[in-house]
């Protein structure tokens, strides 16, 4: 186990930009600042963007070209261990919650950002909806800071 995680390590996430990309150096370093190891939660990275009045993408490119992994996704899709993914298919109990989810699912693609504003509506956890959406076969895609 040991090794895949060295190897989790060691990936390039700034190779998704350009080779000329360079971080935002505030961003880099508030990210420096609150970083655990070479990981940076979901939670954290956002915290990050509201200090700085910036976005969550602009935070995850940052992160991405100084090396860090994203982790403790607040939908529970990535950076979890050993699993990756925690976050558990359940049928929503608002047939009303089911509804908007699909209708906000063209394709059967949901955003991130929009699976935390319908979080946000009716009332309920980011991981209630994306284990609805695991129920309804939907995939929750982009992430709000550029993970997946």
């Amino acid at each position: 186990m040991m090794g895949s995680m060295s190897k989790e390590d060691n990936h390039d996430f700034a190779a998704k930009h350009g080779p000329h990309e360079r971080p935002d150096p505030e961003i880099a370093a508030a990210i420096r600042r609150r970083i655990e190891g070479k990981r940076l939660p979901c939670a954290v990275a956002f915290a990050v963007a509201e200090a700085l009045g910036v976005s969550p993408a602009e935070v995850g490119r940052s992160a991405d070209l100084i090396g860090c992994r994203m982790t403790k996704c607040q939908l529970g899709l990535f950076g979890y261990a050993p699993e990756k993914k925690i976050v558990k298919p359940k049928p929503p109990q608002d047939p009303a919650l089911a509804a908007a989810l699909n209708d906000a699912a063209p394709g059967g693609r949901l955003s991130c950002k929009k699976a935390w504003e319908l979080a946000a509506r009716f009332g309920v956890r980011k991981m209630t909806v994306s284990g609805a959406c695991e129920a309804l076969g939907l995939k929750i895609k982009p992430c709000q800071l550029g993970a997946f």
